[in-house]
Parts: structure tokens; C-alpha cells; sequence
């Protein structure tokens, strides 16, 4: 007889995660890995393949597993996906692979991501690298970015013959990976694990270099046969109201850069510093605004309240991060809508001016639209506001190239194949869509690199 329920993930104890930044889902035991692959039907039609992005075989790799071949089951994986221990952690199962898994009729469906997270650990744990490459060269290609969709496009690449230089802006690789993701949901060690495979791959990386300013898209094209760009959605939104340029008010993009990237919660041991009241309010219902409210909760707030104009069904956040955040203390204040942020005479956040919502019919999102109800404001008092209600393109790119079509809103327009409107010059995940998942720009970034090479192969 089949199990109903999954495997639970077992999780690390409460005490520890309020004081680190240690990681919070312990993983899967080999038992429990075994215990849990054993509940898959191997489905004939594979639902669960056809829903990943990347197409991975999953009833393959879960029967590698249930046979302990972890090896094999890896290399599964790998055909199709070379970050396993990253989008194990951070994909969002859920809404893709496991969303129209059998198991479901049953109860829980097959936990993928655990099981697939499990081969990725095994991976590290055996430091285990496929760095074969073909000897002979086909050209070179530059890479924008070395977030999810720049790591990829280097990747596949690399692996079809072509010297890849990458080009960071920062001074750490991994985009929103290093930058917007905290450590207790993606150690740093993994994502150093696959820099350091993308490096002995034979991908060059160089950092600290602006592309716009540090070279333009023309001169690169000069010294490379195609550029692909990948820069990701790194630019805060902000809420378009008084007072958001108030002390005390951070977008959820330079706070998490201040401690993901910054190290600001060493400070003074490192020297960038972050000043947290008491009380805080993080505006958004996303995955940001969950790691920024945890976040805050261990640099020593008394109380994190997160603002979110729809009702906890609509937040987009994933259920689990949603979970760890009620589990810590994080409250809630759901139909909230802020409308102004007040200050005193020194120019300090206060509170915050804020009217409740209702909700009409599904807006374009799909989600039902809040609309506010007329005589209903109220006042929150907070000593910080975090604004995490998503991200967008950097348009710098976009403004020194000449000829480089994007839409109003900055994204590069590209044909279903990734190229744009400028010769020899592509992109790939969020500087695309606008701000997406990883496992999104993974497989975007594939298939340009595909389209890349036919390009270059005449």
C-alpha cells in the first residue's frame, strides 16, 4: 500500500533559527529518501516531467533513488539540469512537477524536490563533476550576468564547445542567487560548489564589470562572436506613495544586499551596517517578502508584520516559506493596502497611513482584485518599513544600445528563440519575462544557448 503522506523534511530546531542564518529544511536522510521514493507510481505518461521546466525525468532518477544508484539517478538529473542542489531547495514544486502528480488523488503527491535536492547533496557531499567539454573550439560568447539564466547559458555553452567569458556587475557570483536569497534557504556552499564546477568547466568570469559602462554591447561584439544577455530583474518597485523616501524605509533589494551579499549582520565585523527598530512592517505577500520578514526576526525585531492588499490564498509566496514565517513569529495583516508612510519632524518612519481592501473579480494575474473600501483607513505604527513587492529590469543595457528593441517596461524583446532585434546578440530569463523563478531562467537560458549555437554553426 502506498503512503498518503510524503516524507516530512525534517527542519532545524526553533532556537537555532531565530539566532543564525543557518539552514532552516535539514534535507532527507538516506532513509527517508528511500521511504519516500518508493511511493512514486512511475507513471507511464509522467506528468511531473512534462510540468518541469527542464524536462527532467523524474520517475527515472526517484527508481535510481528506490534502487540506491544515486550516482545514476544524479546523472539523470544532471542531463538536463547541472544546479540539482539549487532548484531542489528553491524551485517551486508545487505549482510545476508535483502539481498534477498521481499521488495526489491519494493525498500529498511525490516530494520531487526533496528527492531531487537529495541526489544534489549527494552530489557536493561526493563532490562529483562532469567536466568533459569537446577539444575543439566553435567560437566564443559573452555572458551578461552570472545569475541562474548566465550560469546556465555558460553551462550549456561550455559543454557544445565555445569559450564563455562571464561578466558580473557585482563582486560575487550568483546574481539574485548570492544577493536575494538568504542563507537559510540557499547555504552559500551550494551555490560556491557550482560556481567553482562552472569555473573548472573552463567558464572565465569576471567581476565587477558594468556592462553599459565598463564596455558596451557593441564592443563586445568586437571581440566575441555573440553576447548573450542575462541580467536578471535586480531594480526595486516601489509603491508610488508619500513618504517612501523616508529614513528608516528600505526596498527589500538593498536590505537583502546589505545582508545576503554585505554581511550587514556581522557589522562591525564587516562594514556595512543596518539599522532595525523594534517593530517592522515588510509590504508584499512573495517569497522576498517572507525572507526579509524572517530576516528581521533574527537581527532582533520584537515584532515583523507583513501588509498584503489580498487575503493569505492569493499571497504568492510558496506555502512552505509562508509556514516557516508564521512558525517563527512573523504576523500577518492581510486586505491591507498602504496608502501613505508618515514620519516626524527628523525624517524617521513612524507608521504607516493604510486602507483595507476587498476583493472584486480576477485581474489580469488571475488573482481576485483588491479594491479598497472608502472610510476604512488606519494607522500601523512601525520603526522600519521594508517595500518587497517584486522587481525589475535594470534598463542601463537597454539605454546604451542602440537598436536593441525592448518593451515599456525595459524587457528585451526576443523571438521564441531567444534572439533579439540586434545580430548576434540574445537574452534570456527575467531582462525577458520580468522577474520569474530559476528554474525559469534555467531553462529560458538553455534554450537560447541552443539557438546560439545553430546561429553560429551556419
Amino acid at each position: 500500500m502506498v503512503s498518503k503522506r510524503a516524507v516530512p523534511m525534517r527542519k532545524l530546531s526553533m532556537d537555532k533559527r531565530l539566532t543564525t542564518f543557518e539552514e532552516v529544511a535539514l534535507g532527507y536522510t538516506e532513509e527517508e529518501a528511500l521511504e519516500e521514493a518508493k511511493r512514486c507510481l512511475k507513471c507511464k505518461l509522467m506528468p511531473c516531467s512534462r510540468l518541469c521546466p527542464l524536462n527532467i525525468e523524474v520517475p527515472e532518477f526517484v527508481k535510481c533513488i528506490e534502487r540506491r544508484e544515486y550516482e545514476k539517478g544524479l546523472n539523470i538529473i544532471l542531463k538536463a539540469n547541472p544546479f540539482p542542489a539549487i532548484t531542489g531547495r528553491v524551485c517551486p514544486q508545487e505549482v510545476l512537477c508535483q502539481k498534477e502528480c498521481t499521488l495526489r488523488k491519494l493525498g500529498d503527491p511525490l516530494a520531487i524536490g526533496r528527492l531531487e535536492r537529495f541526489l544534489g547533496d549527494y552530489q557536493i557531499e561526493n563532490n562529483i563533476m562532469n567536466l568533459n567539454v569537446p577539444e575543439k573550439v566553435r567560437g566564443s560568447v559573452a555572458v551578461v550576468g552570472s545569475g541562474p539564466a548566465g550560469l546556465m547559458g555558460a553551462v550549456e555553452l561550455r559543454k557544445l564547445g565555445y569559450e564563455v567569458t562571464i561578466f558580473e556587475a557585482l563582486h560575487e557570483v550568483g546574481g539574485v542567487m548570492v544577493y536575494g536569497i538568504p542563507e537559510f534557504r540557499l547555504p552559500r556552499r551550494v551555490l560556491r560548489f557550482y560556481v567553482d564546477y562552472v569555473k573548472k568547466l573552463g567558464v572565465r568570469i569576471e567581476v565587477d564589470v558594468v556592462v553599459g559602462r565598463t564596455y558596451t554591447i557593441d564592443e563586445l561584439l568586437r571581440e566575441y562572436d555573440a553576447v548573450l544577455l542575462a541580467t536578471g530583474a535586480g531594480t526595486p518597485k516601489f509603491l508610488g506613495i508619500p513618504g517612501e523616501e523616508l529614513n528608516g524605509v528600505y526596498s527589500a533589494n538593498e536590505f537583502l544586499i546589505r545582508i545576503n551579499l554585505m554581511k550587514a549582520y556581522r557589522f562591525p565585523e564587516y562594514d556595512t551596517p543596518i539599522k532595525l527598530g523594534k517593530r517592522i512592517a515588510v509590504i508584499g505577500g512573495g517569497n522576498t517578502a517572507m525572507d526579509v520578514s524572517r530576516i528581521a526576526l533574527r537581527l532582533g525585531a520584537e515584532e515583523v508584520i507583513v501588509l498584503y492588499r489580498r487575503t493569505e490564498v492569493e499571497m504568492p509566496a510558496r506555502r512552505e516559506e509562508v509556514e516557516n514565517a508564521k512558525e517563527e513569529g512573523v504576523k500577518f495583516m492581510f486586505l491591507t493596502q498602504p496608502i501613505a508612510l508618515i514620519g516626524d519632524e527628523k525624517g524617521w518612519i513612524r507608521k504607516i497611513k493604510c486602507i483595507r481592501m476587498r476583493l472584486g473579480e480576477p485581474d489580469a494575474s488571475g488573482r481576485r482584485r483588491p479594491i479598497p473600501i472608502p472610510g476604512s483607513e488606519f494607522d500601523v505604527e512601525v520603526d522600519n518599513v521594508i517595500i518587497a513587492i517584486g522587481a525589475e529590469v535594470n534598463k542601463l543595457i537597454q539605454r546604451t544600445t542602440p537598436g536593441l528593441k525592448v518593451d515599456k517596461r525595459g524587457h528585451v524583446i526576443v523571438d521564441k528563440y531567444g534572439r533579439t532585434s540586434i545580430k548576434r546578440v540574445y537574452a534570456a530569463g527575467d531582462v525577458v519575462t520580468g522577474a520569474a523563478t530559476v528554474i525559469e531562467a534555467l531553462a529560458a537560458a538553455k534554450t537560447v544557448a541552443h539557438t546560439i549555437h545553430r546561429d553560429l554553426s551556419g
